[in-house]
């Protein structure tokens, strides 16, 4: 007998003691009815998105429960949930290579369900690189944050699960060593880790590490796909939850500086927070007092702004700050996080996605860590048919202003077969930034890369091309990834910045760099997390339109600051913390041929 049969015919008092008060057990939604649609700009796009996964070498699916299509089935929330990616640079070469993470299937575990890093060949190819790494692991993997947390030169991978989650760090040489337990990162029981970041809270240099939870998930606990009437969506039998699950506290854990963590989740406040079904974590200083706060995307709860107090300690402020419910006052179905400047205002706004039948949300940060939903006047409120995952505000066409970019995908594989207008798998969604905090749905002005259809989840955003602009990594469910390559046209320019930390952590995850040109700024933060429980590019990417030069400032992650004039366009530039810039390249003299020197 399967594990899944053994399950569902467990004794119908599972059922009953799941129900409460008639409740529907699903993700929330408030099935607002989009607001109709402008007259296209006719403004080009020179952005331009083809999947190249195939060619390149990204053959193998993301297994992910047994939802395949709309003949397939899901009978627990964990099938669905998916996983995020990364792109890193884990053998220091200059090229971003790939993590993608895996899950398995209720019944067994089939043969290639484990987590793949894939080395880049820099022609535009990879090569599994997974079982001499020691990255080939078998588990629910969901989340993933990168970074150097010791500080010796490279990149370490924690992973998020349900069980244990891992930490893997990187010997130098091509290999990783689980070293979870020395670490002491090993927690009494299964867990459903999900959102994870690297954040230095306290300003030593050393990085720490924050962990949020979706839920306890007990199968023994939890009614299967049609025992309990009150799992349904519009009528249609479906998996039970988040709604009725029992929630699980976030963890931090502060760095000992000699490889291992001690859990100070209590001493900093956090445990005393109310949980919430927890996803997406993003660690930067929002409000601009020169430390790192962290907000929590919440799937169907408040999300969640945890207030750094400066003192090792925070505070919960998600209501007051104005992010932790829609506009009107209703809890959402927060899934992954975009964070970027949209306004060009030198602030870090925030983009968070959603279930079907809500927007989008655009929070527009008034510098001071106060937001406000801006997502109707954006023009953001034209789309509601999708379930939102990984997302990101980049400039995709690098004329200057940031665009929104989100995955899609449905929960339910069993609706579609008897409402052919919610299918399992539907497009990605772009939203191009008119300038004057508009944008508009580029409905198949962004390539044909976009316009495909799959369950998608998390999504990493880098130039693994090395040619000036910004491609995409989706995750999608049982299926070989897309590799979204952007085949940009236009003139316009573009610089990227790549920080490198002193008396900050090496990584400087935290740190943030406002760009300014012509009178356009444009802030950006160097994150562990964002997305949907994924990891982009840590070389910050700005398009500067027309403009040939860029006047940077940078605010270190331990509260220093630093300014550099004039900086060229179209090109890579690595600054280290206290010396400016110690290196220019600008893409295609040699690269490919040369790695690039550890510094």
């Amino acid at each position: 007998m399967t594990r899944r049969r053994a399950l569902a015919l467990l004794p119908g008092a599972v059922a009953s003691a799941w129900r409460a008060n008639g409740q529907n057990r699903g993700m929330a939604s408030r099935n607002v009815a989009p607001v109709p649609r402008g007259e296209p700009s006719g403004r080009p796009f020179h952005a331009h998105f083809v999947n190249v996964a195939q060619s390149a070498g990204l053959r193998s699916p993301v297994i992910y429960g047994a939802a395949n299509d709309s003949t397939g089935h899901a009978d627990y929330l964990l099938e669905v949930m998916g996983c995020g990616a990364a792109f890193l640079d884990f053998d220091n070469d200059g090229w971003l290579d790939i993590i993608l993470l895996t899950g398995r299937r209720m019944e067994a575990t089939p043969a290639g369900a484990t987590i793949r890093l894939y080395r880049n060949n820099r022609d535009g190819t990879f090569s599994d690189a997974s079982h001499r790494s020691g990255l080939s692991r078998s588990l629910w993997a969901t989340g993933i944050t990168v970074a150097d947390y010791d500080n010796d030169g490279f990149d370490d991978v924690f992973i998020t699960g349900w069980g244990q989650n891992i930490l893997f760090h990187n010997n130098g040489d091509g290999t990783f060593s689980d070293v979870t337990e020395r670490a002491g990162l090993i927690h009494p029981g299964d867990r459903y880790g999900t959102g994870c970041t690297w954040i230095d809270y306290d300003r030593d240099g050393k990085l720490d590490l924050f962990v949020s939870h979706y839920a306890v998930f007990d199968l023994k606990k939890i009614p299967p796909r049609g025992q309990d009437p009150a799992c349904n969506y519009n009528g249609v039998a479906t998996l039970c939850g988040p709604a009725g699950l029992d929630q699980e506290s976030c963890r931090l854990y502060h760095n000992n500086g000699d490889g291992t963590f001690s859990d100070v989740s209590a001493k900093s406040g956090i445990l005393a927070v109310k949980p919430g079904y927890a996803l997406t974590a993003a660690a930067t200083d929002f409000d601009g007092d020169g430390w790192p706060d962290i907000y929590v995307a919440c799937d169907s709860t408040p999300s969640l702004f945890f207030h750094n107090n400066h003192d090792g300690t925070f505070t919960e402020q998600g209501l007051e700050r104005g992010v932790s419910l829609s506009e009107d006052g209703q809890e959402q179905a927060g899934m992954g996080l975009g964070i970027g400047d949209v306004h060009g205002e030198g602030y870090l706004d925030v983009f968070k996605t959603h279930f079907r039948g809500d927007t989008q949300v655009l929070y527009r940060n008034n510098g001071k860590g106060f937001f406000r939903d801006v997502t109707v006047r954006a023009g953001l409120g034209v789309e509601t048919r999708f379930v939102g995952w990984g997302a990101a505000i980049a400039d995709l066409d690098n004329d200057g202003l940031a665009d929104i970019f989100f995955t899609t995908g449905m929960v339910y594989p069993e609706v579609e077969g008897k409402m052919r207008d919610i299918p399992w798998k539907t497009p990605n969604v772009v939203y191009r930034n008119l300038g004057g905090g508009r944008f508009e749905e580029l409905a198949r002005g962004a390539g044909p890369g976009v316009t495909e259809a799959h369950s998608s989840r998390g999504a990493a955003f880098g130039d693994f091309d090395n040619d000036g602009d910004v491609d995409i990594l989706i995750v999608n469910l049982n299926e070989p990834p897309s590799l979204l390559r952007n085949d940009i046209g236009g003139t316009d320019h573009w610089l990227k910045v790549l920080l490198v930390g002193t008396a900050s952590n090496r990584s400087a995850i935290g740190a943030q760099v406002v760009a300014t040109y012509g009178q356009t700024k444009q802030a950006q933060a160097v994150l562990a997390q964002s997305s949907y429980l994924s990891v982009n590019d840590r070389r910050l990417h700005f398009g500067l339109g027309a403009a040939t030069t860029a006047n940077l400032e940078i605010r270190w992650p331990n509260g220093g600051r630093e300014s550099i004039a004039k900086v060229a366009a179209d090109q890579l530039v690595v600054i280290r913390e206290g010396s400016g810039v110690v290196r220019s390249e600008r893409f295609g003299e040699g690269q490919a041929r040369r790695p690039v020197p550890r510094l």
